[in-house]
């Protein structure tokens, strides 16, 4: 076996091997203990989640936590949420209990249009490249026709074929973007199966044509940016229904705060990524629960908080006469058939939990959630501060991590309910707490 440094071949080795490796890399042998311990007792599934990715050695478990009381749509629902951090949890079911009682949460999806795009170079005139594509048009859909079948069968399919040019564009550089309705699949692999046939068929074509030395296709890839595959959200209400969300803080004078927080997220770069990360604590936690792909919804929602210019926050909050409305849009490009959805059996679990949701309800409940979690942020910033809950929630944590026992965790729960937490603060009362203890 290999040692320490470059190592060639790793993916052949097996599991068991990989480990030993891995601690021997590390240093220290008791990494292959920890990796062990994690490992699925049955064999089986611990088969299936190795077949999820490459050169698995272990697990990397997080907590699967239900947020409840998310009245979406006048539908209550009860939403999984996979996540490293309570508070993001406990943000979200405050936000959805305090809106549960206010109308919930209204949603739209307003299109679920993906694109893909074949990249190519074209050395010949534009006009007859522009006669090419008409041309190859209706072959380019018959060609990707059986691999659609399903799709179809659902009410999906390519909806449209066109040429793509910018004059900021590279000289002799084109795009044929292709649009995609993936019904209630994500779609992404076969998108770009769809798009590779589509390329081939295009050289294909050029070369019986006699023209194949005009076109050279440099990658044929689906996009994650989705302008048109949108979901808004967004939650009202009579602004006298705010009063009492803080002891010393009217409802008016909390809505024209918490618009004036939003409304900075759209001046200030610096405050808009923190004020759409709170977005995403929600937003993430759901879409890992159920299967779905969080970079691919990250990436283009961050794109389009630039679409005019500048990266700005995704949600908005305004006050209207005596009401104030808040609410959100960004793309939203989900699957609830195919892919992990239907591997992993937590992912499965999640969305029964949710009714097994279409596409367009998934987006849905995902939406909600980080609007949630947004309102209950800046709730928090603009009243006690974000520290005084987040740390109340990590007390736990903490005291983990300082080895407590049942009996000191209760009694720092308790000391600390009307005190501010700090890791020193909490090292103090557990150093008292035990000498007391080692006295008596």
């Amino acid at each position: 076996m290999n040692t320490p440094g470059f190592i060639k071949g790793f993916s052949k080795y097996n599991r068991i091997e990989k480990t030993k490796l891995t601690a021997l890399f590390a240093g220290d042998p008791e990494i292959s203990k920890v990796l062990v311990d994690h490992l699925h007792p049955d064999p089986n599934k611990q088969a299936l989640y190795e077949a999820l990715t490459e050169n698995a050695v272990s697990n990397y478990f997080l907590p699967f936590s239900i947020a409840p009381n998310f009245l979406i749509n006048n539908i209550f629902h009860m939403v999984p949420m996979v996540t490293e951090e309570s508070s993001v949890v406990a943000a979200a079911s405050s936000a959805a209990k305090f809106w549960s009682e206010h109308g919930g949460f209204h949603t739209r999806v307003l299109a679920r249009r993906k694109p893909g795009h074949v990249h190519f170079i074209w050395r010949g005139e534009r006009e007859t490249l522009v006669s090419f594509i008409e041309k190859i048009t209706p072959g380019c859909f018959e060609v990707t026709a059986p691999f659609l079948l399903n799709m179809k069968s659902r009410g999906g399919g390519i909806i449209s074929i066109q040429l793509r040019d910018q004059p900021e564009w590279p000289e002799e550089y084109y795009q044929l973007e292709v649009i995609f309705n993936t019904a209630d699949a994500m779609g992404a692999n076969l998108i770009n199966s769809c798009l590779e046939i589509i390329a081939r068929y295009m050289v294909e074509q050029a070369e019986s044509s006699g023209i194949s030395s005009q076109v050279e296709v440099i990658m044929a890839i689906l996009s994650n940016y989705s302008p048109e595959c949108i979901v808004e959200c967004s939650v009202t209400t009579d602004i006298s229904r705010l009063n009492g969300l803080h002891a010393n803080m009217s409802g008016s004078g909390f809505a024209e705060k918490f618009c004036m927080a939003v409304d900075i997220s759209h001046i200030d770069i610096y405050r808009a990524v923190t004020h759409n990360k709170g977005i995403f604590n929600g937003i993430d936690a759901v879409i890992l629960a159920t299967g779905n792909d969080f970079r691919a919804v990250e990436a283009a929602a961050h794109a389009y908080a630039s679409r005019n210019g500048k990266y700005a926050g995704l949600s908005e909050a305004k006050i209207t006469g005596n009401t104030l409305t808040f609410g959100l849009a960004l793309p939203m490009m989900v699957g609830t058939v195919g892919g992990l959805t239907k591997v992993h059996p937590l992912a499965a679990a999640a969305l029964k939990i949710l009714g097994n949701p279409n596409a367009d309800e998934l987006m849905s409940v995902i939406a909600s959630v980080g609007l949630a979690s947004n309102f209950s942020a800046i709730r928090a910033l603009i009243t006690n501060g974000i520290q005084q809950g987040h740390m109340k929630l990590h007390l736990v944590n903490m005291l983990h991590q300082l080895g407590a026992s049942v009996r000191e965790k209760e009694l720092a729960t308790e000391f600390f309910d009307s005190k501010k937490v700090s890791q020193a603060a909490l090292k103090d009362f557990l150093n008292d707490l035990r000498t007391r203890k080692s006295i008596q």
